[in-house]
């Protein structure tokens, strides 16, 4: 059995032993790219790390809940993470497009509000400013429904591209009612107000957890990181993992824990599995 790594903190220390201490009333909940699955050049072929699923299953029912925070939509989240039909995966929840969609394994169905409709108006602008702005060549767009994301990964220079887009995209966003939140070779426009900060203390207090992990890897994930911090301040223990890697630096300096990837995120899951009752 692998060693419970030993958070860096006080607070992630106190939060670990209140999550082994009642692992019934604790909520586990994990961004899904970077965190669950690998980040790939094509965001259509990510899929959760093959361990995953087994990690998560052996972990959920000793827990109060177990939530897959995402920007992606909620029905995407849950065909790349395969979650639906597994054993000890009954009670999963999938918050998407940051907590505007919500995917419940016990009914198999997506709630979601009508889209904003700026992204219908950046939607269809989008192709053409790209196009013109002569930094678009390599670039992609991901249709995500309730947002649209433009990648960089594929450019060649994907960081130049990501910079040179950022000006344009940020004025788009604007005139349209939207925000753009930047994140590992992406900039995604989006509603205001659809953060995983918002969507993680909703669901915590919807759950009533008494402690909570959240792990994440991407600048998406800090405004959770900030939640946990206000949780932690008003008496609910908060342990912070990040998934680390060398294109995002801002959670390893804030996380209570750091792991390799994907895989370090599975084998604590595997640990905190064998760990709790």
């Amino acid at each position: 059995m692998d060693p419970l790594p030993t958070p860096s903190t006080q607070p992630g220390r106190d939060a670990l032993a209140a999550l082994l201490a009642r692992p019934a009333r604790a909520l586990i909940a994990l961004d899904f790219d970077g965190t669950l699955a690998p980040i790939v050049a094509d965001p259509e072929q990510a899929r959760a790390h093959p361990d995953a699923l087994p990690a998560l299953a052996a972990l959920a029912p000793k827990v109060a809940a177990v939530a897959v925070i995402t920007g992606r939509p909620a029905d995407v989240a849950v065909r790349y993470g395969g979650f639906a039909g597994v054993p000890g995966l009954e009670h999963l929840v999938v918050l998407g497009h940051y907590g505007a969609e919500r995917w419940d394994a016990v009914s198999g169905e997506v709630t979601a509000p009508d889209p904003h409709p700026g992204v219908a108006a950046v939607r269809a602008e989008l192709p053409g400013l790209l196009d013109g702005s002569g930094a678009g060549q390599g670039t992609w767009i991901e249709d995500k429904g309730h947002a649209v994301a433009v990648h960089t990964r594929r450019a060649a220079d994907p960081q130049g591209t990501l910079d040179a887009l950022r000006e344009p995209l940020t004025d788009l966003a604007t005139r349209n009612g939207l925000i753009v939140e930047p994140g590992r070779m992406v900039l995604e426009l989006r509603p205001p107000g659809m953060d995983k900060g918002v969507a993680l203390t909703e669901y915590v207090r919807e759950l009533g957890a008494e402690s909570v992990l959240y792990a994440g890897d991407d600048l998406g994930d800090l405004p959770a990181y900030t939640a946990i911090d206000k949780l932690r301040s008003d008496g609910t223990p908060g342990l912070l993992v990040c998934s680390g890697s060398e294109e995002v630096t801002e959670l390893s300096e804030r996380a209570d824990i750091v792991v390799d990837g994907p895989e370090g995120v599975v084998r604590l899951l595997q640990t905190l599995a064998n760990r709790t009752a």
